[in-house]
């Protein structure tokens, strides 16, 4: 099968969490740059500004590798209230790089593990 480079790579990671904090808490968290670099650090991202923001509810991040191939994903934040006026966090991180294909899809050998 070869792909277009317009779908997402791979099965997402998810991860989901509850938290004591009400939901406008756990959006500071991870809407404020100044709060998110303390879990979230700007150097980790492809560009420091979301791709996505719909304030108190949900946020996207690209983020880029530090080391080659220097591989992009995106990572999304949700946030959801709970019935015990906590919250549930859930982080949903895919590996949409179009670099990668599988090793039999077009023939073309990307890497080789030692």
């Amino acid at each position: 099968m070869n792909d277009t480079g317009s779908e997402k790579r791979g099965e997402p990671l998810l991860l989901e969490y509850r938290l004591d904090a009400p939901p406008e808490k756990v959006w500071r968290a991870i809407g404020i740059p100044e709060l998110r670099e303390q879990w979230l650090p700007s150097q980790l991202l492809a560009d420091a500004e979301p791709v996505v923001s719909m304030p108190g509810e949900e946020i996207r991040y690209r983020m880029r590798d530090d080391e080659p191939p220097f591989l992009e994903s995106t990572v999304t934040l949700q946030i959801r209230p709970d019935a015990d006026g906590g919250s549930r966090l859930r982080i949903i991180h895919v590996l949409d790089d179009a670099r990668l294909t599988a090793a039999n899809d077009s023939g073309q050998l990307l890497m080789c593990a030692a």
